[in-house]
């Protein structure tokens, strides 16, 4: 796993932008969170019809943030669990803890606005992000533990950290439910705090 399988990290969470819209939006973690009720158009006052001509528009819609921030959480807490067992450093292995800890928070908080809101999950049009995440999981299963493996993937949760706070930022703006809204306002500031620690050791294994 070199340079370019980080880079396609970025391009894959920021193409669910790009693609959202035209369908309604790893480990076992990644299918418990998908199973609460209808759409988040009706929980927000407004038709299911509504909701399906926002995603005919290209508008990214509650139910695919509410996927992506469901993906997004399991994929790291996926990820966090593996670098506590195959992470050689201290530093590695203590963030893969935190990614744990803080992103199955995240996760349960999602999870249950969801359900409150009576909001079915959809993945947007040619979202890839479940499948690059497994693509990325059995590339650091294959590596042989070491620094080099501290080091790919850390370098990947930089990349990755960095994508999702530019997803979270578009994902505010079009979020129509206010509890939605404030839930990504409250995962943001996680997630910066995530992304500042990985860059630190980034840098220590850099020098």
């Amino acid at each position: 796993m070199g340079a370019r399988t980080v880079r396609l990290v970025a391009l894959t969470a920021l193409s669910v932008i790009a693609g959202c819209g035209k369908k309604e939006y790893g480990a076992s973690d990644t299918t418990a969170g998908r199973t609460a009720g209808a759409s988040a158009a009706s929980a927000t006052g407004t038709t299911a019809d509504t909701s399906a001509r926002a995603s005919a528009t290209g508008a990214l819609t509650d139910p695919n943030i509410v996927y992506i921030l469901d993906e997004a959480n399991a994929s790291e807490s996926a990820r966090g669990r593996l670098a506590e067992t195959k992470g050689t450093s201290t530093d590695v292995k203590n963030f893969g803890k935190l990614m744990v800890g803080e992103h199955h928070a995240l996760r349960q908080a999602g999870q249950q606005l969801a359900k409150k809101l009576n909001v079915t999950p959809q993945a947007p049009a040619a979202d890839q992000s479940e499948a690059q995440a497994k693509t990325e999981m059995d590339s650091l299963k294959a590596m042989p533990k070491g620094k080099a493996w501290d080091k790919a993937y850390i370098d990947y949760e930089v990349t990755y950290h960095q994508a999702v706070l530019q997803t979270a930022t578009k994902a505010l703006d079009a979020a129509q439910n206010q509890e939605l809204k404030d839930l990504i306002k409250k995962a943001a500031p996680v997630i910066q705090k995530h992304l500042d620690r990985a860059k630190q050791i980034q840098s220590k294994q850099g020098a």
